[in-house]
């Protein structure tokens, strides 16, 4: 019987999350490159997919210089 409510509690908590609406990391990727006067460039990017089944690419990009 406790299996049985175990079993009932994780389903449940699986039918709220899907319900809710919560996003799923499909792919992430970072790469970071130095040039020779050390500037720094980095890039991130980031493929989620939605509850609904729209994928969603976001791209973050970032440049730092040495001061």
């Amino acid at each position: 019987m406790k299996t049985m409510k175990s079993v009932v509690a994780v389903l449940a908590v699986l039918a709220l999350s899907v319900a809710l609406g919560c996003d799923r990391t499909v792919s992430q990727k970072e790469s970071t490159t130095v040039n020779s006067d050390g500037t720094v460039k980095s890039k991130k990017t980031t493929v989620t997919e939605k509850s609904d089944g729209t994928v969603v690419k976001k791209e973050e990009s970032t440049k730092t210089t040495k001061p």
